[in-house]
């Protein structure tokens, strides 16, 4: 078979990941295409984005375009158990930065994300599929499908944002097994014609409904809002009939939702469902070739890493993608894969607080102290690389002796 095309770097994958990371290269010169097997605009989950994000947006000179849109913007979320509230705002956050972002319905925030790399020049083919890789000693050839006819790219060097695809850990038996438990969420865009009712009717809030069970209410400035129950699954096992039956149970067993979208309609005609969808691979690199984004490891919904990760790891890849065809030999395994293990490590220490209970003793405590919380804030808005940050660099430590020490403090009184 001919090469039917032959480019610098090969970007599987047009959402956030590879986008920014192909929009980066090419400003520095790399001849660069993108291949995406769906066609654009395409549902995603993953509607929160953190304050981190806007630096991979801003160097891959997004900002603009996504700022045209007018999207909801975000300056903190709210985590709300009963009668206690938890409000977390970016602009008291530890580490310097950007303090607001974006609440966003991914297909168009993606869509707006490849328009941008298509206007730059990039060539970008939608509906075409990746089927096969093979990697030489300075190029890699791979095998995609569009229209039922297959092509081969040559590539001095592969970045994967193929997302939940995962092509190069399926292709090259990279995947393995998470170590976060199987959760599952339902949810629906809903019509939101009461939203002005609502405390801060335009926050992201997050409710405890149980100690295993939250839900997300992402306010959009299209007027609908994401609402999305998340659990274990045998939690869903108590609302019977079909889907649309058992969203419109899940919204009546909250309270504040039931009032909420007593009159709302769902945007989509009924809700989606997804399940066990944490992932985690042996490797980010490989010869020829670096895993961006959920490629590399997915969490959890709960703290919105999921864009993050994958904007810094895209960010943070191209950088070094670029100095190696340039002549230099960047380091993969020091200040790739263990920088984002370490982000990746934070995050899931607050994943795994949260389902265990051991940030409810601090997001609900009587007497938070403010800079405790700036700390912690500063994590949730993705600043999770700052080791000056003491919840960043002694993470697991500090979280759990702050969080017995305030149940002792309570249990005392």
């Amino acid at each position: 078979m001919s090469i039917k095309k032959q480019v610098d770097v090969l970007v599987i994958g047009a959402g956030p990941s590879g986008t920014i990371a192909a929009s980066i290269m090419h400003q520095k010169g790399l001849d660069v295409q993108i291949v995406e097997k769906q066609l654009f605009p395409r549902f995603v989950i993953g509607e929160s984005l953190l304050p981190r994000c806007m630096e991979a947006l801003e160097e891959a000179k997004f900002l603009d375009a996504v700022k045209a849109k007018k999207f909801q913007q975000k300056d903190g979320a709210k985590f709300v158990m009963g009668d206690q509230v938890c409000d977390f705002n970016f602009n008291q956050q530890f580490t310097p930065g950007w303090n607001w972002t974006w609440q966003v319905p991914r297909s168009e925030f993606d869509k707006v994300l490849a328009d941008e790399c298509e206007k730059m020049g990039i060539p970008l083919h939608y509906e075409t599929e990746v089927t096969d890789i093979k990697i030489f000693d300075d190029h890699s050839i791979t095998t995609v499908v569009k229209d039922g006819k297959e092509e081969t790219i040559q590539a001095k060097f592969i970045v994967d944002g193929s997302g939940y695809g995962r092509v190069i850990p399926r292709l090259f038996g990279l995947d393995k097994p998470s170590t976060q438990s199987p959760r599952k969420t339902v949810f629906c865009h809903m019509t939101d014609p009461k939203r002005s009712e609502a405390v801060e009717p335009n926050r992201i809030t997050v409710f405890v409904h149980d100690p295993k069970t939250w839900i997300w209410v992402i306010p959009f400035s299209n007027g609908n809002t994401s609402v999305g129950y998340v659990g274990d699954p045998e939690f869903f096992e108590k609302f019977p009939g079909d889907i649309k039956e058992q969203f419109r149970a899940l919204l009546n067993a909250q309270p504040e939702l039931a009032v909420r979208f007593d009159e709302s309609e769902m945007v989509w005609g009924e809700p989606r469902s997804l399940q066990s969808w944490s992932a985690t691979t042996s490797t980010f690199y490989g010869k020829g070739f670096v895993l961006t984004g959920n490629v590399t490891e997915f969490l959890d919904p709960v703290f919105s890493s999921g864009v993050t990760l994958a904007s810094v790891s895209a960010q943070l890849a191209a950088n070094m993608v670029v100095r190696q065809l340039n002549g230099e030999q960047p380091d993969w395994e020091n200040d790739y894969m263990k920088k984002m293990m370490t982000g990746v490590d934070v995050f899931r220490t607050y994943v795994n607080g949260w389902y265990d209970g051991t940030l409810f003793n601090i997001f609900f405590a009587e007497n938070r102290n403010p800079e405790i919380m700036s700390q912690i804030c500063s994590v949730l808005a993705g600043y999770v690389w700052d080791e000056s940050n003491p919840f960043v660099k002694n993470h697991e430590k500090n979280i759990r002796t702050l969080s017995r020490y305030l149940t002792a403090t309570k249990t005392s009184m």
